[in-house]
């Protein structure tokens, strides 16, 4: 059912150890190169191509018209609806507290640097929909955009066969709550070639968000540098570190919620305890029986992206858990806060036994666009930050100029740029005392 790697005395740098899903985005860009070419230089004639070709439907147009969006949040089941509802209010809460301030710092009298925040006027929202179906994706891409004041907000999220080739109506309706109307029923590298190059139905966009397929990824390589992108995000992947205080129903039941998502999602256990090892393997056995999606969660907890990692004591775990940088990290150990504490890298933490990572996918009012693949060493998930761009405005009179004149023409003379040096020699008459 899952693999286990004992690294009980072990020395060696655990990063060269540890499951990991294959994710070669490389490989995947000469498949993604031809599909931005063809959108280049043919707009939607290229997209409803490629979509009839990939999805097996047949656009008439890219762009979902508004009646579809009041028609999918007219039908919406109101016990979902009331979810969802729940879940943007949390969200809006978390991401209006991380708004930052303009603030203005004098250097010298005379002498100002200020430091705004200027949200990204225009975005592409990606949202998936291959094995299942996530409104709470657009929850989590359009609350941080609309928070950060983005005044252009576009959603994609591939067209259905199932439903007419139409956005999944959940995903519609989502959007229709947040008050997005800009939403295009286009998947995979051609949605995010969509959004970089802009059509004759969709404007190019300054930035594109959102968790995909390795060829969303892979597009999102493509285009990076002519759009800003968060990251590129590969399979979902659960780290927890226990040890034996946790319950392994628990534990069990979690490694399972992130091995539903597909084949090659990973789910890691990280633990001192040969006891809650045994007993975590003999629930995952019992509860992936019993689970809706047993074939694909057995398949995720038997690839070599998911494992049960041994460790001799709660120190090791620690610095494996830092290793493997997780994109979601449950601590589950009698003293949580301590633990996690020392956490450097993950995406997100989540503390104790009623925290679980099913929470934040949906309405702890975190979000759930996470770096994956052990990205979370040196990214950030998505925040209001994703969409503020700083820009420093800079103001010296002529006396705070005077008082730094001499240091920038002799630092200009020591790189050998003597024109930076004459541009401030030029505002005091060509001669600055002490250059």
């Amino acid at each position: 059912m899952i693999s286990r790697i004992d690294l009980r005395g072990s020395l060696d740098d655990p990063r060269d150890l540890l499951p990991r899903a294959d994710f070669d985005v490389a490989a995947a860009l000469e498949k993604v190169r031809p599909i931005a070419e063809d959108v280049h230089h043919r707009g939607v004639a290229a997209l409803i191509e490629i979509t009839e070709r990939f999805d097996g439907v047949r656009l008439e147009s890219t762009r979902v018209p508004a009646e579809q969006l009041a028609q999918a949040l007219e039908g919406l089941d109101p016990k979902v609806r009331a979810a969802l509802e729940e879940s943007i209010r949390r969200a809006r809460l978390v991401h209006a507290d991380q708004r930052r301030e303009e603030h203005t710092t004098q250097v010298v009298p005379g002498g100002t640097v200020t430091q705004r925040w200027v949200p990204v006027d225009r975005v592409g929202l990606y949202v998936p929909g291959g094995l299942a179906v996530y409104p709470s994706s657009v929850v989590m891409n359009v609350v941080p955009a609309q928070e950060a004041g983005v005044r252009g907000i576009a959603v994609t999220s591939p067209p259905q066969k199932a439903f007419g080739g139409r956005v999944h109506p959940t995903i519609l309706a989502a959007c229709a709550l947040l008050g997005v109307t800009e939403v295009y029923a286009v998947g995979g590298a051609q949605a995010v070639a969509m959004f970089a190059l802009g059509t004759e139905e969709c404007e190019p966009v300054n930035m594109v968000t959102g968790p995909g397929n390795i060829y969303v990824a892979a597009a999102k390589r493509y285009f990076a540098g002519r759009i800003g992108i968060d990251s590129e995000a590969g399979p979902t992947e659960i780290a927890v570190l226990a040890d034996d205080s946790a319950d392994p129903v628990d534990v069990a039941a979690d490694l399972i919620s992130q091995a539903e998502h597909g084949p090659t999602s990973g789910s890691v256990l990280v633990t001192d305890s040969v006891a809650l090892a045994d007993a975590v393997e003999a629930e995952l056995k019992a509860q992936v029986a019993r689970t809706r999606h047993s074939e694909r969660v057995a398949e995720a907890l038997g690839g070599r992206q998911s494992g049960i990692i041994l460790v001799d004591d709660l120190e090791q775990g620690l610095a494996v858990v830092n290793a493997y940088a997780a994109e979601h990290l449950e601590i589950q150990t009698r003293d949580p806060h301590a633990v996690a504490a020392r956490v450097r890298n993950a995406g997100a933490i989540f503390l104790g036994r009623f925290t679980p990572v099913s929470l934040g996918d949906y309405a702890a009012g975190s979000n759930h666009v996470l770096p994956t693949g052990g990205c979370a060493c040196h990214s950030s998930g998505l925040s209001v930050q994703t969409f503020l761009r700083g820009v420093q405005v800079v103001e010296y009179d002529r006396e705070a100029l005077a008082g730094i004149a001499a240091h920038v023409v002799n630092l200009a003379n020591a790189e050998d740029l003597p024109g930076h040096g004459d541009a401030i020699k030029a505002r005091f008459e060509w001669s600055v005392p002490g250059a």
